[in-house]
């Protein structure tokens, strides 16, 4: 694992995410550019930018939040286990909710629900009759 310029906990738990996601370094591009915005003089002569892609899943991350490189290496790298976390718990709960619409739509009405519809329908159907144009040869 690089060695990046915070506490040794974080690191590992950084390193401890990686892996649960199956995110090896040798999968991992990155390149530096220069920033720009906030740093001063730094950020526009040191390439503090760091830009992170994933080849097998094609996750690109950008960083330029801190002065230091350093601390973008390990904040891309933090992201882009975000990202990835996120692209397949997203799936996972995608297909969650396609399969609770799927039952909720084959569930069966109560007879209470049923009653309650009907009769909206039957107010509604009232409140329509009356906005016909009254007819005097009715009688």
């Amino acid at each position: 694992m690089v060695d990046f310029p915070v506490s040794p906990e974080k690191a590992k738990a950084l390193q401890e995410r990686m892996a649960a996601f199956d995110i090896k370094e040798e999968d991992l591009e990155e390149t530096f550019t220069r920033s720009g915005g906030k740093g001063g003089q730094n950020v526009n002569k040191v390439a503090t930018c760091v830009i992170l892609l994933h080849r097998p899943t094609g996750t690109l991350v950008r960083c330029e939040q801190e002065r230091s490189q350093g601390l973008n290496r390990y904040l891309a790298r933090k992201r882009l286990v975000d990202k990835i976390e996120q692209k397949i718990l997203g799936d996972a709960s995608t297909q969650r909710q396609a399969i609770e619409k799927i039952r909720r739509q084959k569930r069966k009405r109560s007879a209470r629900a049923k009653e309650k519809m009907l009769r909206d329908k039957k107010i509604r159907s009232e409140v329509k009759e009356l906005r016909k144009p009254v007819d005097i040869d009715e009688e």
